[in-house]
């Protein structure tokens, strides 16, 4: 009987193994692609383009500087990668994730771990920077769940928590092309890339 594929096939010529990725096989084009083209809330948000996981990393990326504002340019980085295993495994909503089960979120470590090392960061990145990036997150899951998805405050801050207002400030989700979205995606990785 032979082996099940394990491995996609990605625009720029790569071929990522999914159960055991190497960084050598991973391009930020790749990453930016498909996570322009992955939809956040499976896809219920309101709007006339979905929005993507890229947009919502950027989100994070600039809600992590904002509650972390000196932080360096590589956890700034760390926070735009949180979710970049997306790009090949889809983003799953958390009561998706919990009936799965472990094997994915194993499939999202290496793949994280193999994307980090890609960028020149660590593997594994401190608990307290991971916990930062999580926070913010949290606080754009409740700007998109407010904004865009259809929940009330209330609903949001039982779910997420409520934001600090100071930390929100002025932030408004407005959906864009995949295009424009990959193009800010990947300018944005090569910005802080130049400040490491």
């Amino acid at each position: 009987m032979a082996t099940p594929r394990a491995w996609q096939r990605m625009l720029s010529g790569r071929r990522l193994d999914l159960l055991d990725p190497t960084p050598v096989d991973i391009e930020i084009e790749d990453i930016a692609h498909g996570l322009a083209f992955v939809a956040r809330w499976n896809g219920q948000t309101i709007g006339d383009y979905a929005y993507s996981v890229a947009e919502h990393s950027l989100l994070v990326e600039e809600l992590y500087a904002r509650l972390q504002y000196h932080a360096p340019a590589k956890w700034r980085l760390a926070a735009l990668l949180h979710d970049a295993p997306e790009y090949v495994i889809g983003d799953m909503i958390s009561p998706v994730k919990a009936a799965v089960g472990p094997g994915y979120k194993a499939m999202d470590e290496r793949l994280t771990a193999a994307i980090h090392i890609r960028f020149g960061l660590p593997a594994e990145i401190p608990a307290s920077v991971k916990k930062k990036i999580k926070k913010a997150d949290r606080i754009s899951a409740w700007l998109e769940a407010t904004q865009i998805a259809g929940f009330s405050a209330q609903e949001a801050d039982k779910l997420f928590g409520k934001p600090d207002p100071k930390v929100i400030d002025g932030l408004r989700i407005h959906l864009r092309p995949p295009l424009a979205v990959r193009q800010d995606f990947t300018a944005r990785h090569r910005d802080l890339l130049d400040k490491m």
